[in-house]
């Protein structure tokens, strides 16, 4: 028996809060040293250091008392919408948010499982960018006057608090469906979540965790239009969630008794990144049930050719490189996530393919994104899934540990070449159209 799963459950971070009743330990190990630079922070998403040497994080929010729909949550709470997503920008060891007032949705009255402002970048000039996601219905806009909306990359002035909007992804996924996938949230309508993104001369490349694509756009707003869609995989033996008393199964999950031997999964990427060797590196979350060590790495080239660089993994939520040549990727969780283990890694890969893990929980817990700091360290998100407790942390990656056994898999390496890469008071915000 082969089941395809077509729905792209995954289209956020902890996206399916099963609240399963089996709790499953965690294996101690020695940590990496790092300290935390950030905290408090809601449903925190994407990190770049900023021009001036500051580090500036996404926060997705806690949603608010608009527009709710069903959420991702098996007992029935809804995910409602509001304006209580932000920018905070830590500099000289001082952390403020310096744009509130920006799109949410998030499970009520918790405030979980945030989506909103996904990710930041910055222009060869110094110039930023902001990405506003949103794993749901294209079609839902009705924000207040002068807010942003889903979906969408905006230019942002700092100065003046205003954003101003580039390009619609939501739509054009609407429009096109580059995968040819029917993409269904949970209300089943057609989905879409544009979530992170990297910037190569006078383009974005960005990632579209529902429609398992990348799409181009010219950072004057031109140009829109599909790079590639990543390959969906088959996985045999799949395990699936038990849904607890009074819960039901997962909107993916086969009917009780009736596992098949066979399913076929969609990608999920994640995360987005030029390497050394002027290709594109893109990490894979894998859809639903989220299986253990089947999550990869693409190198995409510059005819948008997919392949595997590195397999082996869980749940992977992002990656960069470093001007050494070292790729870090992060895997959200080491199981899957309706298991409700938090515990995230942290992992190098060397430019010879050695594969080290920095950090394996030990505070370290759903890890959704990472940078390089000009530095050095590597700075990753923590708790990325809840609000008032999200951190950021700075980690030291000549400190390293073993790598366990959760994380280990058969790995088809590609040698990068040697040549380095170089990255780069609160107020609403206005939007600019």
């Amino acid at each position: 028996m082969r089941l395809s799963l077509v729905s792209k459950s995954a289209i956020s971070f902890a996206a399916l809060t099963f609240c399963f009743a089996a709790v499953f330990g965690t294996k101690p190990a020695t940590a990496a040293s790092f300290s935390v630079v950030a905290e408090g922070l809601d449903n925190v998403r994407g990190l770049n250091f900023g021009p001036d040497g500051s580090l500036y994080i996404t926060e997705s929010g806690v949603g608010g008392n608009g527009r709710c729909i069903p959420g991702p949550s098996l007992d029935g709470t809804p995910s409602c919408a509001g304006t209580t997503g932000a920018v905070t920008r830590v500099k000289d060891g001082k952390q403020e948010r310096v744009l509130t007032g920006l799109p949410s949705t998030a499970l009520r009255p918790i405030g979980s499982t945030g989506e909103g402002p996904q990710d930041i970048q910055f222009d060869a000039a110094g110039n930023p960018y902001l990405l506003i996601g949103y794993g749901g219905n294209p079609t839902i806009r009705d924000f207040p006057e002068n807010s942003p909306s889903w979906g969408q990359l905006y230019r942002v002035d700092f100065q003046t608090a205003s954003l101003t909007s580039i390009a619609d992804f939501a739509k054009y996924e609407l429009a096109n469906n580059p995968d040819g996938v029917e993409t269904l949230d949970f209300t089943g309508e057609i989905a879409s979540n544009a979530y992170a993104f990297t910037i190569k001369g006078n383009t974005a490349y960005v990632v579209d965790a529902a429609a398992n694509d990348i799409l181009t756009v010219g950072l004057d707003g031109s140009n829109l239009k599909t790079f590639t869609v990543l390959p969906k995989q088959t996985i045999t033996n799949p395990i699936f969630p038990t849904p607890a008393p009074g819960q039901e199964s997962p909107p993916d999950a086969p009917p009780p008794g009736q596992t098949p031997q066979e399913v076929e999964i969609q990608s999920v990427p994640t995360g987005a990144a030029f390497g050394p060797d002027g290709a594109l590196y893109v990490s894979e979350y894998t859809g639903f049930p989220f299986p253990v060590g089947k999550a990869r790495i693409f190198r995409v080239g510059s005819n948008g050719e997919v392949t595997v660089y590195a397999d082996g993994f869980t749940q992977l939520s992002d990656l960069e490189f470093d001007a050494q040549g070292n790729l870090y990727t992060i895997q959200y969780s080491n199981a899957p996530q309706w298991l409700g283990v938090g515990d995230a890694s942290l992992i190098q890969i060397s430019p010879d393919g050695t594969r080290t893990t920095l950090l394996s929980g030990n505070g370290l817990e759903s890890a959704t994104a990472l940078t390089v700091g000009p530095d050095g360290a590597v700075y990753v998100s923590s708790k990325g899934d809840r609000p008032g407790v999200g951190q950021v942390l700075r980690v030291d990656p000549k400190a390293k540990v073993p790598e366990p056994s959760v994380v280990v898999g058969a790995v088809a390496f590609g040698v990068l070449g040697l040549s380095t890469l170089h990255k780069r008071k609160p107020k609403r915000v206005v939007l600019k159209k």
